[in-house]
């Protein structure tokens, strides 16, 4: 992970490709817990109440949810009383996202929009940004991290949440994962874009964010449960705030 390239010289869109075509693919089953979408449903309760132990209640604020999919985890935030925005690169993805949002009553806001645009649009204009599970998944995860700091109010919260990368998080997140327990599609994660904590920290600090806290993710295949906890060696979240 670096950034060292100036904004200027990132891609017209930072994104991906084939990872838009991976999950465009799966879009129809965002909302089905049974489906390749499990794991996301069960740590959805555990992300959401770690942003609110973090940052206090969402009700009454301002949240973007930066790569949001389906809206799973957009979904949750309004539900707890936040005006949320989700955005994403993924159209089919947004689609489902919003056909969700009127089966279940739910409001959010849904755009088809790269973050870094979004930041020139409308910086400084969200209490709480979020961006789970999705730096891993761009090319240039730094200017993402710089988006969501332009976007966030000062004084305001920005949470990631990512894979670190080593031999642990090889065996456990992809060999594991993908092709033992199959929690997870096979091809869902590339391990040489899984980002240490140092090198995210290190992105934060360049951005403007001063980092709070980190907690790891576990899970448990015996129990089928998963877990906060102080082991940040394979999934970890991290909470930052902006100066006031």
């Amino acid at each position: 992970m670096t950034d060292s390239a100036p904004a200027t010289t990132r891609p017209a869109v930072n994104a991906n490709q084939a990872e838009l075509d991976k999950f465009a693919a799966l879009a129809a089953r965002w909302w089905d817990p049974e489906s390749e979408f499990k794991p996301l449903h069960a740590i959805n309760p555990l992300r959401l109440n770690w942003i609110q132990e973090v940052a206090g209640a969402l009700a009454g604020r301002t949240v973007l949810d930066v790569g949001c999919g389906g809206g799973i985890l957009s979904e949750s935030m309004a539900v707890a009383g936040a005006k949320v925005t989700g955005i994403d690169l993924a159209e089919r993805s947004l689609k489902i996202a919003r056909l969700h949002g009127l089966e279940s009553g739910v409001k959010v806001e849904y755009r088809a929009v790269a973050v870094e645009d979004l930041a020139v649009e409308q910086p400084g204009q969200y209490d709480v940004v979020t961006c789970m599970e999705m730096l891993e998944h761009v090319p240039d995860p730094g200017s993402v991290v710089r988006a969501c700091a332009q976007l966030v109010k000062p004084g305001g919260w920005v949470f990631f949440s990512t894979l670190n990368r080593n031999v642990k998080s090889f065996l456990f997140a992809i060999l594991g994962a993908e092709y033992i327990l199959g929690l997870l599609p096979r091809g869902t994660h590339s391990h040489d874009q899984f980002i240490k904590p140092s090198e995210l920290a290190a992105s934060v600090r360049q951005a403007g964010l001063q980092g709070v806290s980190m907690r790891g993710m576990e899970y448990n295949p015996l129990t089928k449960v998963y877990s906060l906890s102080a082991d940040t060696s394979v999934n970890y979240l991290m909470a930052t705030r902006k100066p006031e």
